[in-house]
């Protein structure tokens, strides 16, 4: 049976649902989408490794040509959750709007498997002197569970991997990390015509909230990258729930909020100060104070400016490589000995949002720029290309 074309292989890809969420109600298994790749990838003759991180959740681990070194084309299999009704289309199915390839995952990122394809089929007829894997993982829209296996099990995957994430094809070397972190407050609920009967959970919380302001602005002060368009790192104040009617006394609080450090900032200090502020307020209130993370937070991340992935990327988009905000599995990869660089064809401006989509001006852009990096790392002997 014939291998199916690019834009059917980019069709299937979206109509295998993979959503990934917190939300039980929500969260689907990712297995339709790497049985597939796997199926595509075994007929070009790829060595297919599948690799389940939970139950339903799986990574795909597939390689052609062996040995140390190579590089390794990476992504989630997974999307955001969506909502039907605030799409013009159907979000599993591919539909051509205008200039635009449109569905769920197009952007970000189930469509860049479909482009890695279609960059190395002409390139399979000539010998690979180190080894290209392409790399499938799971949940990273929410717990980042199959990059963390990664991480953990400490397997090498290549000398350079390359995260298609949407950055308008231009390539990213620093990013800030993710903390998702949760306060909670037990106090004492009474009746509100004597405070002397309780201890207030909310009170407490305002002084809280007060702390957190004040780190924030330390932080603030201490930490600075121009390279990025918020150079500071960044706290919000995201969700707040307690008490339950006005003539209570709060008995319990709870706060969740997001912090985003710079590279160089590490997480687990960052909460050591915070429980450092915690512990006086609790003695203060009279309350009980936990504290700790939703989820793993995800590290920041910085790829030396010299390294050669990026003045390779750089040379190739004709682009200097930049800074986002938004978190990606490159410390993982980092973390296993790739230079990693996070490049890939769509645009973050529609990700996770009705009407995601992939100018289809970026394909063929797109298909070049990973052929080179292919031929770059897989087609050429490393001593050949250390003595360029």
């Amino acid at each position: 049976m014939p291998l199916p074309s690019f834009r059917e292989q980019f069709a299937a890809l979206i109509a295998a649902p993979s959503v990934s969420c917190t939300q039980p109600n929500w969260d689907q298994s990712n297995a339709p989408v790497i049985e597939l790749l796997a199926a595509w990838l075994g007929d070009l003759g790829f060595t297919c490794e599948t690799q389940q991180i939970t139950p339903g959740k799986f990574n795909l681990l597939a390689s052609y040509g062996s040995g140390p070194g190579g590089l390794v084309l990476a992504g989630h299999s997974d999307t955001v959750p969506f909502d039907a009704a605030l799409w013009q289309t159907d979000p599993l199915k591919l539909s051509e709007v205008g200039d635009r390839w449109v569905g769920l995952g197009s952007c970000d990122m189930k469509g860049f498997f479909a482009l890695a394809i279609e960059a190395v089929r002409p390139l399979l007829d000539q010998p690979f002197q180190q080894p290209l894997l392409i790399l499938a993982t799971c949940d990273e829209e929410s717990s980042m569970a199959g990059a963390r296996a990664l991480a953990e099990a400490g397997r090498p995957l290549g000398r350079a991997a390359v995260i298609g994430e949407p950055t308008g094809l231009k390539p990213i070397r620093l990013h800030k990390g993710v903390m998702m972190e949760r306060i909670d407050i037990l106090g004492r609920s009474g009746h509100s015509s004597d405070p002397a009967l309780g201890h207030s959970a909310l009170e407490a919380m305002q002084d809280v909230m007060g702390e957190l302001r004040g780190l924030r602005a330390q932080w603030q002060r201490e930490f600075n990258n121009p390279q990025f368009g918020v150079p500071q790192p960044t706290l919000n104040l995201g969700c707040i729930h307690g008490g339950d009617n006005p003539n209570r006394i709060c008995g319990q609080c709870a706060l969740e909020f997001d912090l985003r450090p710079l590279p160089g900032m590490d997480p687990e200090q960052l909460r050591a100060a915070i429980r450092g502020k915690l512990q006086p307020l609790a003695l203060k209130h009279q309350v009980r104070i936990d504290y700790g993370p939703l989820f793993p937070e995800v590290p920041p991340f910085e790829q030396r400016a010299d390294a050669e992935l990026v003045r390779l990327a750089e040379r190739l988009t004709g682009h200097a490589a930049q800074a986002v905000a938004f978190g990606t599995e490159a410390p993982y990869l980092q973390r296993l000995g790739c230079e990693t660089l996070v490049l890939g064809p769509g645009d973050i401006d529609c990700a996770h949002q009705p009407g995601e989509h992939l100018e289809l001006a970026r394909i063929e852009p797109t298909v070049a720029l990973l052929r080179q990096l292919i031929q770059h790392y897989c087609l050429t002997r490393s001593e050949d290309v250390q003595r360029r």
